[in-house]
């Protein structure tokens, strides 16, 4: 994970937090490229891109209820984490659900 490692909650809280979920979905769109059977260490290097920026986001929110409901999201992006294998229609779900925190992140659905 050394991609965010050295991210802190200083400099995430600088993004705005339509930008930090854009980051977050950005990610998420990485990881559910990497579906085939070889892509393994590569899927859960960027779910724990993810979790990291979700972590980061949680730490920033200043809104209790943004933080309680990127709380429940995280679970969703962790249990794909653990996933032995690509879960195509729960990343889809998860992804589609983290795009729906913003107006700006949801018109990425239209696309």
């Amino acid at each position: 994970m050394a991609q965010h490692a050295t991210l802190t909650p200083a400099r995430w809280s600088t993004f705005s937090f339509d930008q930090q979920i854009l980051m977050i979905a950005n990610e998420m769109h990485r990881a559910g490229k990497l579906t085939g059977p070889d892509d393994d260490v590569r899927r859960a290097s960027a779910y724990e891109r993810v979790l990291r920026l979700t972590d980061l986001t949680i730490q920033t929110a200043t809104r209790r209820a943004v933080r309680r409901e990127l709380l429940r999201w995280r679970d969703l992006a962790a249990a794909l984490y653990v996933e032995p294998e690509a879960n195509v229609a729960d990343h889809d779900a998860a992804w589609r659900s983290l795009l729906r925190f913003t107006p700006e992140a949801s018109r990425q659905l239209n696309l």
